[in-house]
């Protein structure tokens, strides 16, 4: 669990598991352990948890539980979205480009990419504006009558800078074309409405471990009659989408923590905007060359990210730690990268000023007290490294 001596604000990047999820999974590492394809009674047990862990989130979301497949997290699930549903499309029709933004995360780039490269897929990286957001007549204007287009892939929130794209709008165009339309909401589960009706979704991506459930499974939505070509192949499972045996410890978890966060969220966003406000305004105030990236209101009700002239964000992240507060830069996923952020490069943000990005993304945790401590603490390290160190190139 969390030591209370560290003020957690990288919820972006990961949750700690709840205390209710770690209960219901425990019975099916040890106790009913079946493998959910076999016909025995003890087979039979964790089959029978299993399907009700996708009736659960099908219930949740608006969905069939047919159309839920469980994965091993956001990034297969987006790997499986982009590539499976472009194939069929292709297969089907002929239709040969991919639309999809340059702030996307890698699980979507990085797979637009090599569609591209490795099967002569055309790619078009959609522009956004100064705060993240799509350029909504760039799009339409790629997608044209949707008839060249194999997917269109959108994120529902970018987890660099926060901001909300309007997906059930793209959505809504893309359905009365005829286009595949795919979202990844792993930022957004937990935070956000994911009511695949009123988003006008065929595929919606979700992970647990950022709603406080296990790491190592998430989900992938398919609207029912949309054709996608499987890329994990072997066993039926999943009705033969996502072949493997089911994870189910971890898709219980699931399940059960999509379930609280659900309950909870009205109530719980409500408070996390007061916190997030909070940290916008006073750091603002009381830094010197500080500036917010992404939108002030169309961003997550836990997400605050920043521009701090003249200071890199390594040392600033250090200095964070060494006073017990865990932030981040961005993407954990591009930890260690050399280059600045693509998503910040996306928004016509500087090299140098790319580097002085910060990250601070609030949970469950989090006190109003926390808060105070860090807009307290934030300004004296940004100071200190100001006057001992210039920032590099």
């Amino acid at each position: 669990m969390q030591t209370k001596s560290v003020i957690y604000m990288d919820h972006s990047a990961t949750t700690p598991v709840r205390e209710e999820a770690l209960a219901a999974m425990h019975p099916y590492f040890a106790d009913f352990y079946g493998n959910p394809s076999s016909i025995h009674a003890v087979g039979r047990r964790a089959g029978a948890a299993l399907s009700q862990a996708r009736r659960t989130v099908a219930d949740l979301i608006g969905a069939a539980p047919r159309e839920i497949v469980f994965t091993g997290g956001g990034t297969e699930s987006d790997n499986a979205a982009v590539r499976g549903l472009a194939l069929a499309r292709r297969a089907a029709t002929g239709a040969n480009r991919i639309l999809t933004l340059p702030i996307e995360h890698k699980a979507v780039l990085h797979t637009a990419q090599d569609l591209r490269d490795h099967f002569g897929f055309e790619l078009d990286l959609i522009p956004v504006d100064s705060e993240g957001l799509v350029e909504m007549d760039a799009l339409l204007t790629s997608l044209g009558d949707g008839s060249h287009v194999a997917v269109v892939s959108v994120m529902y929130a970018n987890n660099e800078v926060g901001s909300i794209q309007p997906i059930a709008e793209i959505g809504a165009r893309c359905r009365e074309l005829g286009v595949p339309f795919h979202t990844d909401a792993v930022q957004a589960a937990g935070k956000l409405s994911l009511d695949v009706k009123a988003l006008h979704v065929d595929a919606l991506s979700a992970s647990a471990h950022k709603f406080y459930g296990p790491k190592g499974v998430g989900f992938l939505y398919l609207r029912s009659g949309v054709p996608i070509q499987p890329t994990i192949t072997g066993g039926s499972q999943e009705d033969g989408r996502r072949a493997g045996t089911e994870n189910t410890p971890s898709i219980v978890g699931l399940a059960k923590t999509l379930a609280l966060v659900e309950e909870e969220r009205e109530a719980e966003n409500k408070r996390l905007r007061i916190l997030r406000d909070q940290l916008i305004g006073g750091l603002l105030e009381s830094i010197e060359g500080v500036r917010l990236t992404g939108p002030r209101e169309q961003r997550l009700p836990n997400h605050a990210s920043f521009l701090i002239e003249g200071v890199e964000a390594e040392g600033m992240l250090i200095g964070l730690d060494l006073a017990g507060v865990a932030a981040s830069s961005g993407s954990a996923c591009s930890s260690g990268a050399q280059r600045p952020s693509h998503v910040l490069e996306a928004m016509g943000v500087s090299p140098r000023e790319a580097l002085g990005a910060l990250r601070l993304s609030l949970g469950r945790s989090n006190t109003p007290e926390e808060v105070a401590y860090v807009l307290k603490t934030l300004p004296r390290i940004t100071a200190q490294i100001r006057g001992s160190a210039p920032v590099r190139l």
